[in-house]
């Protein structure tokens, strides 16, 4: 049975450094995650969950659709 609190332990289990440094989460990635841990989100609910309960991701996908790229970002600019 899926609990919610393993949402987040997917999310964080998503999340890749790329060759630049940056850490970025795709789409693809999390819902793989989540499908391990019983969950099973479409691409658009993965990408509702990743817009309404993370605060620090932007979205710099290359293409439009339902595969998206997020990066993390410091919206207050480093202060």
């Amino acid at each position: 049975m899926p609990r919610d609190y393993e949402i987040m332990i997917a999310f964080r289990q998503a999340i890749k450094r790329d060759a630049a440094g940056r850490f970025t989460i795709s789409t693809l990635d999390f819902v793989r995650e989540l499908d391990r841990l019983n969950w099973h989100y479409t691409l658009r609910a993965a990408n509702q969950w990743i817009e309404t309960h993370t605060t620090t991701f932007r979205d710099i996908s290359p293409a439009e659709g339902e595969e998206r790229l997020f990066q993390v970002f410091n919206p207050n600019g480093g202060i």
